[in-house]
């Protein structure tokens, strides 16, 4: 091992996240977030109830079942989203129907918590587009490995150098000088 290769002492965690942030960065991680965050209130608010003291306040309606698919739907949408990317409008379009469909359904879209976040889901699945790959010539040097990166060749190095111009003498002739300095007639 080289003291110049790294990598090799790099703490797993600091490899985790680098993983994370790569596998984030390559699909639509936010609008899969949100989508499952607006399905678990929507499923969970009809089924759930509350004590205070002796009183009992159930939120259970007719409607327990069709939030509950509603719920389960967005949660499957949002998952999608993460690991199928391509099908992204679709998931996108569907996410916004039922967090559309969930406020006359379940509670008011589980009290308007999970219909907005379904709805920032959904759009955000639909407006986002994946990334276009910079080239290595693109990049700038700084940002590439030192090993990936161009050699430079004198003649590249010297062009961005301040040239001096040649003068020319008044009396030197361009078409003596193309013969090699010599006259035609001899």
């Amino acid at each position: 091992m080289s003291p110049e290769s790294t990598g090799q002492n790099e703490h797993y965690i600091r490899v985790i996240q680098r993983r994370f942030r790569t596998w984030r960065g390559n699909r639509p991680f936010w609008a899969g977030l949100f989508a499952i965050l607006g399905g678990l209130p929507i499923a969970y608010f009809p089924y759930a109830s509350m004590k205070l003291g002796n009183m009992t306040l159930a939120m259970s309606t007719t409607a327990g079942a069709g939030s509950l698919i509603i719920g389960v739907l967005l949660v499957t949408l949002g998952l999608t989203m993460w690991f199928h990317h391509i099908v992204r409008v679709f998931a996108g379009v569907a996410a916004i129907l039922l967090a559309l469909v969930s406020i006359p359904v379940a509670n008011i879209g589980g009290f308007v918590i999970g219909f907005l976040f379904a709805l920032i889901g959904g759009a955000l699945s639909i407006s986002w587009a994946p990334g276009e790959p910079k080239s290595a010539d693109e990049a700038p040097l700084d940002e590439q490995p030192y090993e990936k990166r161009p050699q430079e060749r004198s003649e590249d190095a010297l062009q961005g150098a301040a040239t001096v111009p040649q003068q020319q003498g008044a009396g030197s002739d361009t078409a003596a000088e193309a013969d090699g300095g010599s006259h035609r007639a001899g």
